[in-house]
């Protein structure tokens, strides 16, 4: 299923493909962030509100990830969760549930796709922490910016396992064009709209990865 392109003496033109790929993914990020400001400036105002009004300060949540070649950038989401003991089930309020079945907790991170620490589309960012348990494989979805909405989210999200999740977030890397990006934006608001694609609410987040025994680690 997973088709993976050549690194080691990739081929001069596939190099310069990507390069004029990333170029035009960087311009039409930015104008299409800029273009839906007058809706999504305005709808982040009344979730602030609501979070403010549903569990207080801080509003939004902050957590150091890997970006773009292991780079770490601060990303930012508003709060789902209250402060507390309890499993993140039992500390996701009915609002915090809400905001992350329609991703609008995700808003935020439309001005980290104007300041470049994101894309609109990539490999979903995760903790730096996780850097030293990938293999050499999975470690390549580094070689793009992460991005709201990726491959993997639209093909299961957190329904899938952490192995599936990588082959999926290279199989992006190593196939993206602006056609494949389309196709990603267009899927996610489908699923956004149908809630497709989380696990139940038994488990509202994916569980710790903890790397994988049978590869090669970089």
């Amino acid at each position: 299923m997973y088709r993976h392109a050549r690194r080691d003496g990739e081929p001069r033109r596939m190099r310069c493909n990507f390069g004029i790929i990333r170029a035009m993914k960087r311009i039409a990020d930015v104008v299409m962030v800029l273009l839906a400001a007058p809706l999504w400036v305005p709808l982040s105002l009344v979730v602030a509100i609501g979070v403010w009004g549903a569990m207080g300060r801080p509003v939004l949540f902050s957590q150091d990830r890997a970006g773009l070649g292991g780079r770490t950038f601060r990303l930012l989401k508003f709060r789902t969760m209250r402060d507390g003991q309890g499993s993140d089930a039992e500390r996701t309020t009915r609002f915090g549930r809400f905001l992350r079945a329609t991703s609008l907790d995700e808003l935020p991170q439309l001005l980290q796709v104007l300041s470049g620490d994101m894309s609109l589309v990539g490999p979903r960012p995760l903790p730096v922490r996780y850097m030293p348990r990938y293999s050499r494989e999975q470690a390549r979805r580094h070689e793009v910016r992460p991005g709201i909405t990726g491959w993997a989210q639209v093909n299961g999200r957190n329904a899938i396992s952490w192995d599936e999740k990588f082959k999926l977030d290279v199989w992006y890397v190593d196939n993206r064009s602006m056609a494949l990006d389309a196709k990603i934006l267009l899927l996610t608001a489908l699923k956004v709209i149908r809630r497709d694609g989380i696990n139940s609410s038994a488990a509202e987040t994916m569980g710790e990865f903890t790397g994988c025994a049978s590869v090669d680690h970089a």
